[in-house]
């Protein structure tokens, strides 16, 4: 049983419960107090502060990219400005329908269905919780006025001015400018991106990506004051600086040349690539790949772009098959394979092969093109002809020694080239070495040992070799200059808004290899002879061109598809300046397809057009 006050007197009852009472507000009091001070008095400062911002808001203004120009200043891209429909996620209605109903009107207005804003959101709040997200842009006027007529109708969602990339001439060098787009959560840890905020956009590819920090600008701020509802008061702008922009780009490129190899090259119909490079200081004056596509297509793909655009393996027109690709080169290579043989001894250049038309190794037999016999030739006949059994004899002569993969690696065949782009795709020398680890991971489709026919194929280009049209010219470069493989690149300077040069880009020589005088010359007299002489394999093309070049058909085998077109110029001749090679899948004979896009491109340069030709060129 509980003990009662009973026997207490009323009033000394009374005086207990006034006194619990008094001790219990005692205590409310002491804690309202201290609550109080806690406030006013140490957080006073923090809430102020935070009082004060309630009242502001900040925005970032975006800065405008550099532009990118040709050598001659042309505009490669610049900017334009669009609507950007956007929303605050977190300003959407609490109520769940609500929410919904919302979000459909929205999609209706930027054409996506309720699944697709939804999904729009969680990727933006992935990558920036709480940041407004872009639902669509390139909006049009009409639907500014209707979203601002309606603002209660959707809380959170804003129309701001953006900065959009503009290509005057759509396609044009795509490859080689790249894009851009909004930086994702994995860049933002990159250390480079380290000042950047959710929602910035960096160069994605190309000179975009290489030069980004140059073309990428420094954001302005405004600071507005607002009321309770988070409206703008009259004349409530506190603060604003104006964003820096970036700085403009200029690259090595020249626009006319670019336009004429592109041209060259869609006429074909077919995909293919080319380039054309100074041999001296590796400042590339042109690259394209076909098919190609619009940058502006990468801003807002529909659907079907994408499926055009990242989808099909065949058409891959993101793939700069100039750099990417991966091809046999045929008898382009032949160049690699006499200096090895020249290098090395194993012939001279007067030394004569009698040329029957084929070679028998074992069991198997090795022909010309066509099965034609050339007779007794040497180094510059062979070039001029293109006789396959006077370099089938040298990669014979030289598959135990290694000397033409050496020979090879060192002209840049198989390596990276050290372009200033992000785009490189792996190409393959193969030899021995590379033929035993094959076979050894179980990946050789039969387990034999690297034998004579590898070698031989490899000396005309055939075989397992894949390379690309980048690594070609790097080779023809060495010769051209006499021994040194520059550093491919499209960067040329750095320029303010005034036109002031504030960086000239310098790219050093990637290495130099002592090649004879005499093996120079002599190989460069046949590939003269090629181009524009007598026999040569490609006299319908260039006999008649005003300007002496050095040149070289290529006709490689390529399992599963028609015969790749190559070819090769060195110009002018005797004292070259600029490499200029050509490729097209399936493109028959190197005079067929790819001759002519090289003389589109060297008529750019020289600013001369080729006279009719009467007499008739090789089948190489």
């Amino acid at each position: 049983m509980f003990a009662r006050n009973d026997h207490m007197p009323k009033g000394s009852r009374l005086s207990l419960r006034v006194a619990v009472v008094g001790g219990v507000g005692m205590v409310l009091f002491a804690v309202l107090f201290f609550r109080l001070w806690n406030l006013q008095i140490i957080s006073g400062d923090k809430y102020l502060a935070e009082a004060k911002n309630n009242r502001t808001h900040e925005f970032k203004v975006i800065a405008p990219r550099g532009d990118i120009l040709d050598r001659n200043g042309e505009v490669l891209v610049d900017n334009r400005t669009s609507l950007a429909l956007q929303l605050n996620p977190q300003k959407l209605p609490g109520d769940a329908a609500e929410e919904r109903a919302e979000l459909t009107r929205l999609g209706g207005l930027a054409h996506m269905s309720l699944r697709q804003v939804r999904r729009t959101i969680e990727e933006g709040e992935e990558v920036a919780a709480g940041a407004p997200v872009t639902l669509r842009r390139d909006v049009g006027f009409d639907l500014v006025a209707y979203v601002e007529e309606n603002q209660d109708e959707f809380p959170g969602v804003a129309v701001q001015r953006v900065f959009v990339r503009h290509y005057p001439d759509g396609s044009r060098a795509a490859h080689i400018l790249g894009s851009v787009g909004e930086i994702d959560e994995e860049e933002l840890k990159e250390p480079q991106y380290k000042a950047l905020e959710p929602g910035d956009e960096i160069g994605q590819a190309g000179a975009e990506y290489t030069y980004d920090k140059f073309l990428r600008g420094d954001p302005g701020l405004t600071r507005i004051q607002v009321n309770a509802l988070g409206q703008p008061t009259p004349g409530g702008q506190l603060v604003s600086i104006p964003p820096t922009p970036g700085d403009s780009l200029k690259l090595t490129i020249d626009g006319d040349v670019q336009t004429a190899g592109e041209a060259g090259l869609a006429a074909r119909g077919l995909p293919g690539a080319f380039i054309t490079m100074n041999i001296d200081n590796g400042q590339i004056l042109a690259m394209g790949s076909n098919p190609t596509f619009d940058p502006s297509d990468l801003i807002e793909p529909s659907q079907a772009q994408v499926n055009e655009l990242y989808r099909d393996p065949v058409l891959a027109p993101l793939v700069n098959r100039a750099t990417e690709g991966a091809y046999p080169t045929g008898s382009t290579f032949k160049i690699i394979t006499a200096l090895a043989a020249l290098e090395n001894g194993v012939i001279t250049p007067d030394k004569v092969v009698q040329d029957n038309g084929r070679i028998k190794v074992g069991d198997q037999p090795f022909e010309n093109a066509g099965g034609v016999a050339h007779g007794p030739v040497e180094l510059r006949r062979a070039l001029q002809v293109s006789s396959d059994v006077y370099f089938y004899l040298l990669g014979l002569d030289m598959w135990e020694t290694n000397d033409l993969q050496e020979w090879a690696h060192k002209l840049g065949i198989g390596r990276p080239a050290g372009l200033d782009l992000p785009e490189e795709g792996e190409t393959l020398l193969p030899s021995k070495a590379w033929h035993e680890q094959f076979v050894k991971e179980g990946r050789a489709l039969e387990d034999r040992p690297w034998s004579a026919g590898d070698n031989i194929q490899l000396a005309t280009g055939q075989g397992d070799l894949q390379t690309n049209p980048l690594q070609m010219a790097l080779a023809y470069a060495a010769l051209g200059n006499g021994g040194t493989i520059p550093t491919p690149h499209v960067g040329l300077e750095v320029e303010d808004a005034a036109g002031r040069v504030l960086k000239e880009f310098e790219f050093k020589p990637q290495r130099h290899i002592h090649i004879d005088p005499g093996s120079r010359t002599a190989i460069l007299e046949g590939l003269h002879a090629a181009a524009q002489e007598g026999e040569g394999t490609a006299v319908s093309v260039f006999g008649g061109f005003p300007i002496d070049i050095a040149g070289k058909t290529g006709t490689a085998e390529r399992p599963g598809h028609g015969n790749q077109s190559w070819f090769a110029a060195l110009s002018p001749y005797p004292n070259p300046r600029i490499v200029t090679i050509a490729t097209v899948e399936e493109g028959g004979y190197g005079v067929e397809s790819a001759a002519p896009i090289v003389l589109d491109i060297l008529e750019a340069i020289y600013n001369k057009k080729a006279s009719a030709v009467s007499s008739g060129g090789g089948a190489e």
